[in-house]
C-alpha cells in the first residue's frame, strides 16, 4: 500500500494541543508514520497526497454500541412500551434472510464510515456485522449475541453459542475481533450468564452485555414483576424470585451457585456481578438505571459502559448518570445502538446529546468517541489518538467555520474516512 499524506489547517491529536497548518503521514504498513506541522512531517515522493482544503484531521471516530443487522428497520418501531419494542423486533428479525441481514450490515457499516466512525463494536445474532468487516476491511468487534431464558436451555443455547463462534472465527483478524453477548437479564437465565462468562474469560474474548437500560428491566429483576415477568410466565418460564428448580443437564458452572434468576435484593448489575458476568473484558451498553452502589461495582471490577444517550432518550428510559460515572474512573464510550432506535447511525448527534447532558467541554466529549472510546474496548494502545505508531485510523471534516469545533459539525461534513491507511469514503 502507498503511503498517504494528508494535510489540512488543522489537527486535532486528541492527546495533544491542536496542530495548526498540520500533516499526519499514514505509512504502507497503515500505520502513523509522523503527525504535525506541515514543514515538520516528511513528504516521501511515492506517497499519495491529500490536500483537504479547510477542513480539520481527527482520529477516526469509535461507536462501542450498534446493531448493524438492523439496518433498515422501521425507526417509527421505537417508543416508550420498551418490551413491546423488543418483540416488535424480534418479528421483524425473523422475517430477514441471512443474506438480507448481510446487506443490512454492509449498509450499516457504511453509513458508519460516511459519518466518520472507523472503529465500531457491534452485538448481533445473525453474524453478518463480522462478516460484513472482514469482508469490507472494517475495524471493530463482533459480539456474537445468545439467548435462552429458561434454565433448561443453556445446553442448547451454549451449544448453538459455540457452533456460531466456531462457524464465524475464521473471519476475525488483526482489526477484527469476535467477542460474546449474552444478551440481557430479561433474556438470559442465570446459568446462561455464568456460563458464557466463564467461558469469555478462559478464552480471553471480550463481552458485552445490555444491562440496567428501562424501568421494566429493574422491575423484573428486583421484584419479579412487570411485562418481562409477565411475558416468561406466558411462555412457561421460571420466574426469577419463584424459581427452584435447576438445569436438567450438567454444566460448566454448579447450576446451585447460579440460580436462573436474582432474589429481590439484587439489581441488574449487582446480579450480574454475583454470575461472574462483570471484569475489564466486559462492556456493559446502556447502564442507565444504576445506585451508587452499581457505579461502586462497575468500578471495582473494571468493567466498561457503552453510553447511547439518543438512544436513551427515544425509549424513555431517561439519562445515564455519566459525571457520576467519569468521576468513578470508569471507561466510558458512546455509541448510536440501531436505525430502529434512532434513525440514523450519527455519533457526532450522540456526543453533542452526551456533552450537553452531563455539561462536558468538547475536547471532553470528542474524547468519549476517541481514545475513550478505544479504552472502553480495551483498544487504546491501538487506536484513538493521532499518535506515531498507532493505525492510521484517520477523519477530515469541515467545520461550518473556521472558528468551529469538531462538535459543531454534522456528519454531512465528513470529507475523508481513512481505516489503516486505506481510504473507505470521501467526498474531497
Amino acid at each position: 500500500m502507498r503511503p498517504l499524506l494528508l494535510r489540512a489547517p488543522w489537527a486535532f491529536p486528541v492527546d495533544t494541543p491542536p496542530i495548526r497548518d498540520a500533516a499526519v503521514l499514514i505509512g504502507g504498513d497503515g500505520r502513523i508514520a509522523a503527525v504535525g506541522p506541515r514543514a515538520a512531517v516528511p513528504s516521501p515522493e511515492e506517497a499519495k497526497r491529500l490536500d483537504l482544503g479547510d477542513a480539520m484531521l481527527l482520529p477516526g471516530l469509535v461507536n462501542t454500541h450498534t446493531h448493524l443487522e438492523l439496518t433498515g428497520f422501521p425507526e417509527t418501531a421505537a417508543g416508550s412500551d420498551f418490551p413491546a419494542w423488543i418483540l416488535s423486533i424480534r418479528r421483524l428479525k425473523q422475517g430477514r434472510s441471512p443474506t438480507e441481514f448481510l446487506e443490512a450490515a454492509r449498509a450499516g457499516l457504511r453509513e458508519c464510515w460516511a459519518g466518520g466512525v472507523t472503529t465500531i463494536a457491534d452485538t448481533g445474532d445473525s453474524g453478518a456485522a463480522l462478516r460484513a468487516l472482514a469482508e469490507l476491511g472494517g475495524s471493530g468487534i463482533a459480539y456474537q449475541e445468545v439467548f435462552g431464558p429458561h434454565p433448561e436451555q443453556v445446553e442448547e443455547s451454549v451449544g448453538g453459542l459455540v457452533r456460531r463462534v466456531e462457524d464465524l472465527a475464521g473471519l476475525a483478524g488483526e482489526r477484527v475481533r469476535l467477542g460474546l453477548s449474552p444478551h440481557a437479564p430479561y433474556t438470559v437465565s442465570g446459568p446462561l450468564f455464568a456460563r458464557v462468562a466463564a467461558w469469555a474469560g478462559r478464552e480471553r474474548l471480550p463481552l458485552a452485555v445490555h444491562v440496567a437500560e428501562s424501568a421494566a428491566e429493574t422491575e423484573f429483576v428486583t421484584r419479579g414483576r412487570g411485562p418481562f415477568a409477565d411475558a416468561w410466565k406466558a411462555r412457561g418460564i421460571p420466574l426469577l424470585h419463584d424459581l427452584t428448580q435447576q438445569p436438567r443437564r450438567p454444566t460448566a458452572a454448579p447450576p446451585h451457585r447460579h440460580p436462573a434468576a436474582p432474589p429481590h435484593c439484587h439489581t441488574p448489575v449487582s446480579w450480574l456481578q454475583s454470575l461472574g458476568v462483570l471484569g475489564s473484558h466486559t462492556l456493559c451498553i446502556h447502564a442507565i438505571r444504576l445506585t451508587e452502589g452499581d457505579v461502586a461495582r462497575l468500578q471495582r471490577s473494571g468493567a466498561a459502559v457503552a453510553h447511547c444517550p439518543v438512544s436513551n432518550a427515544r425509549h424513555g428510559h431517561g439519562a445515564a448518570p455519566l459525571g457520576a460515572l467519569r468521576r468513578a474512573g470508569i471507561r466510558v464510550g458512546i455509541g448510536t445502538d440501531s436505525v430502529a432506535s434512532v434513525g440514523r447511525l450519527d455519533l457526532l448527534v450522540e456526543l453533542r446529546a452526551a456533552r450537553d447532558l452531563a455539561g462536558l467541554s468538547d475536547e471532553e466529549a470528542l474524547a468519549l468517541a476517541t481514545i475513550e472510546g478505544a479504552r472502553a474496548l480495551g483498544l487504546e494502545r491501538e487506536i484513538g489518538t493521532l499518535t506515531v505508531g498507532k493505525w492510521g485510523d484517520v477523519i477530515a471534516i469541515r467545520p461550518p467555520d473556521p472558528a468551529s469545533s469538531p462538535l459543531d459539525c454534522r456528519t454531512t461534513d465528513v470529507l475523508l474516512t481513512v481505516i489503516g491507511g486505506r481510504i473507505v469514503y470521501s467526498t474531497a
